[in-house]
């Protein structure tokens, strides 16, 4: 009986991609040599075209969301906007709980590169202290080191990384001594890829023997987490919920008890945090009531009517705004990246894409030639039992490094740190130059104004030019 034949060999390959509309894969087959084949053939085996396919061709056919079944959500509106200081105090008592019974992880997704920032590095190694430059991940890994000596229990990191950025990420933590955490905390996963599609729904070729990949967006975090295993990692800790956000948002107050306390009372799989839009055109999703069920709505997707709406109170009827800021159940997130093609569709977005002529030559288009296609995190919000969504202050814990210049940039985030350190310092009874230009707190001592006041900070203790605070050391 002859054997059958090669699932993976170049001739089956071939077969396969031509079948589907993809032959122009192996276009350069005969001029490859034997090493550039073989990459080729174990790029292209790696894909399932079937499943690939129908999720760009659902991209196609993907149909504007009717809006007249979106309405404002029920949100815990934070004491500063009329919410109750006692619910949110026994939410505090109920997220403590959690972090004293060791029940919560952390999730960091830093897959992004920095190249907008004109830094060769990944994002999270971005210098955004600002006295001492720290980096990204400096800064949020004194704050998990915080959360540690408070609660006496590991708070394991889940670092997810991209192609790009996965082993540059892992040697920054190497050089730093994994930021003072235990390496046996520290957890990496990396995002998977997804190929890019022409026009005309044709793979692109970045190189003869490449099909062009790019990061399958942050809604690859679910996938990403079961495939690494970081689940099964999470169930033999014990821990129940995941604290989720991302790398270029220094004010994200990790593992924040409140929020997790309203998230078990709730008894959610998911949550979100939202701030209030600055004004109704700002460029954010919204937080909002879909068929009954909990999502996001792109700003895109709202009509001016909408937009613009406001109560009798005359707030905007949808303030919302997502930071991709989120706490997850560990069987929910199973649940998802079990059925991932299903609650997290791909979203299709026109790019200029890097791709061969007819001569093999890599072309560097300036126009869109294409779509990429990246899953988004929030998709899978409809798809949980119960979701919280709570309110938290945009100048204590939003300012993205996005841009290299002007919003959003890392002089708006330094701004905001200082600012931050400000309030935190005065709160407990330092009294600061208000010319003070920069400053900078370890959090890992100090990680709020309680923590300020229990060490009694005073101006003494303050560097002789106002930039620095002494809190007993520290890295």
């Amino acid at each position: 009986m002859s054997e059958a034949p090669d699932s993976h060999s170049p001739e089956t390959l071939r077969a396969e991609f031509a079948a589907h509309g993809q032959g122009h894969v192996f276009r350069f087959w005969d001029a490859l040599d034997a090493d550039a084949r073989r990459r080729l053939v174990r790029q292209a085996a790696a894909l399932d075209l079937p499943a690939l396919l129908r999720g760009y061709a659902a991209t196609r056919t993907e149909q504007p969301r009717a809006l007249a079944r979106i309405e404002p959500p029920p949100v815990e509106a934070s004491p500063e906007h009329g919410g109750s200081p006692e619910r949110f105090r026994v939410a505090r008592d109920a997220g403590e709980a959690l972090l004293h019974a060791g029940r919560v992880g952390v999730m960091v997704v830093a897959g992004g590169q920095a190249t907008r920032l004109g830094f060769d590095a990944p994002k999270g190694d971005f210098p955004i202290g600002p006295v001492s430059d720290r980096s990204l991940f400096t800064l949020q890994a004194q704050k998990i080191r915080r959360l540690r000596t408070r609660y006496g229990r590991a708070v394991p990191w889940y670092v997810m990384t991209s192609t790009a950025t996965d082993a540059a990420t892992r040697s920054a933590f190497e050089r730093s001594g994994y930021f003072g955490l235990p390496k046996q905390d520290v957890f990496f996963l990396c995002q998977g890829m997804v190929p890019s599609f022409d026009f005309e729904g044709r793979l692109i070729l970045e190189r003869p023997d490449r099909i062009f990949e790019n990061p399958d967006g942050h809604g690859g975090a679910i996938p990403a987490l079961l495939a690494s295993g970081a689940l099964d990692d999470m169930a033999a800790r014990e821990i129940d919920t995941l604290f989720y956000y991302q790398v270029d948002n220094p004010l994200v107050r990790i593992a924040d008890p409140v929020f997790l306390g309203f998230h078990a009372q709730r008894d959610a799989e998911a949550s979100c945090k939202v701030v209030r839009k600055q004004e109704p055109g700002e460029k954010v999703g919204v937080v909002a009531e879909i068929d009954g069920r909990i999502g996001i709505v792109e700003y895109t997707e709202i009509d001016d009517a909408r937009r613009n709406a406001r109560g009798p109170d005359g707030e905007l009827m949808y303030w919302g705004g997502s930071i991709a800021i989120h706490a997850f159940e560990r069987e929910f997130l199973r649940r998802v990246a079990l059925r991932a093609d299903a609650l997290l569709p791909y979203h299709a977005s026109p790019k200029a894409i890097p791709s061969v002529d007819a001569n093999g030559q890599t072309c560097a288009p300036k126009q869109p030639n294409g779509v990429k296609l990246e899953r988004f995190v929030f998709d899978a919000l409809p798809a949980a039992r119960a979701v919280s969504v709570v309110e938290t202050l945009r100048a204590e814990e939003y300012a993205p490094v996005k841009n290299a210049e002007g919003n959003d940039s890392p002089a708006t985030s330094r701004r905001a740190l200082v600012a931050l350190y400000r309030r935190w310092l005065e709160t407990a009874g330092v009294a600061l130059p208000r010319d003070c230009s920069a400053l900078e707190i370890d959090h890992s001592r100090v990680d709020g104004p309680e923590d300020a006041r229990s060490l009694g900070v005073s101006r003494a203790e303050l560097a002789r030019d106002a930039i620095l605070i002494d809190v007993g050391g520290g890295g």
